[in-house]
């Protein structure tokens, strides 16, 4: 077991110290908000169940009989809550002989620090691995698929063929999200959201959303993307994407991907009778992941 002691932090019980750095740096604002639907739960795992619909409606000849359909459940998605939690322990004696309060007064800013870290990095990494088939979900494929199995074959939330972030390749996952289909094949009302990025994508994002016209070209047309607001919400930069290539597309859809915190982040602190020494802890139970993939729409880049 990790204890920090007077020899931890040997410089701490002695003046003359000028600074002590590499604990004061800021925190980017929280993104994982832009990634997911974010909801609260009170139990153990929350489960969510698709249905398939109705197809269409067939010709009824004069005189016949009513064709009758039939749906039944598809797929279900399970979101299992985890608890992530770190914590320390020191010694009374340090907590004592602490003359620059190194360890004590920064003690709960450290710990919700790296919660907020883990937040982010298991959030983003639904993204991260958007496109590794390791990582599959309810219908049995990733994330992002060019085949994702229905009553009316393969559909895609994937470019057909991987491109890099462009107008033209942006322009061509916009037209793929508005032509999304059901379970049974009939067209849904899917429209883009938001464009989330890494930061090496950040500021050619904003070219291509924020241009009059037409991004990197002599054309003297309009940038449609920007004239026609099919992304309302505009650019999210997330820091914690790994991929500098991989961008992705939040929709409408409306059970898409989503987050559930089953228990907020919470700081604890105790102390242990016998040897005195001081117990500081902080945990956070949640889960993150995806109900229906038509909820992103993504490209892993070239």
């Amino acid at each position: 077991m990790a204890i920090i002691t007077t020899g931890s932090f040997a410089k701490a019980i002695y003046p003359g110290v000028n600074a002590w750095w590499g604990k004061a740096y800021e925190e980017h604002r929280k993104e994982y908000p832009d990634l997911f639907e974010m909801s609260s739960s009170s139990r153990n795992y929350e489960e969510d169940v698709g249905v398939s619909g109705f197809g269409l409606a067939p010709v009824k000849a004069e005189a016949g009989s009513i064709s009758y359909d039939t749906e039944q459940q598809t797929y279900v998605t399970r979101y299992t809550h985890s608890v992530f939690g770190i914590g320390f322990i020191i010694t009374q004696e340090m907590m004592e002989d602490d003359l620059y309060d190194v360890i004590g007064g920064r003690r709960a800013r450290e710990l919700a620090f790296s919660i907020n870290q883990t937040m982010e990095t298991v959030a983003a990494n639904i993204y991260n691995r958007a496109f590794n088939s390791t990582y599959t979900y309810g219908d049995g494929k990733e994330l992002c698929a060019t085949d994702h199995p229905t009553d009316a074959g393969s559909q895609a939330n994937e470019l057909a063929v991987a491109a890099d972030l462009s107008e033209a390749s942006l322009e061509q996952a916009c037209i793929d999200i508005m032509n999304t289909k059901n379970y049974k094949g009939l067209r849904i009302s899917i429209m883009p959201k938001s464009l989330i990025v890494p930061p090496a994508l950040a500021f050619e994002a904003t070219r291509i959303l924020k241009s009059t016209l037409q991004n990197d070209t002599a054309n003297n047309a309009i940038n449609a993307v920007r004239t026609m607001g099919v992304i309302p919400d505009g650019v999210k930069v997330n820091h914690y994407l790994t991929d500098a290539d991989a961008w992705f597309i939040r929709t409408n859809c409306p059970d898409g991907m989503k987050m559930f915190t089953r228990r907020a982040p919470a700081f604890e602190v105790d102390n242990d009778f016998d040897t005195s020494n001081a117990k500081f802890k902080a945990s956070v139970r949640f889960s993150v992941g995806n109900t229906d993939y038509r909820g992103v729409f993504g490209s892993p880049g070239a």
